[in-house]
């Protein structure tokens, strides 16, 4: 058994679904692990991890645009708004989505569906720099 560590920065500008697919794809590959289990996790709380379609821009705007509706920036809903209108919003997304995924690796491959990709979920306006962790284990 073996056991790689990446703490992955993704660079988001406001809201928005940020595809990181790539970059976890190739610290699997780059780990030599043939076998095993990786664990990503999102070192924030107003900003998620999900899995979703990677075909289609058409599903990450109706994302978007679903998660606005169900939590609307109107500050005068929430006591937390130290931060701004889109302080209590993100962390009540971030609630309702992930921040930790966990997915096979097999032969040296994340055991994904053909259209699915991982996201980082910007759920706050402005630009943030997000910490991604990953730690994989196999062999």
């Amino acid at each position: 058994m073996k056991q790689k560590f990446l703490e992955l920065k993704v660079d988001t500008s406001g809201q928005k679904l940020v595809d990181i697919s790539n970059k976890i794809e190739n610290f699997v590959k780059d780990s030599k692990i043939i076998n095993g289990i990786m664990n990503l996790s999102i070192l924030h709380t107003s900003a998620s991890l999900i899995i979703q379609e990677n075909a289609s821009k058409d599903v990450l705007i109706d994302l978007e645009n679903f998660f606005n509706n169900l939590v609307p920036m109107n500050e005068k809903l929430y006591l937390h708004t130290l931060e701004g209108k889109d302080d209590m919003p993100a962390h009540i997304k971030s609630v309702l989505t992930n921040t930790n995924l966990c997915l096979s690796v097999i032969e040296n491959t994340l055991r994904m569906g053909t259209w699915q990709g991982i996201y980082l979920f910007e759920h706050r306006i402005q630009r943030h720099v997000r910490s991604v962790f990953c730690h994989i284990i196999g062999e």
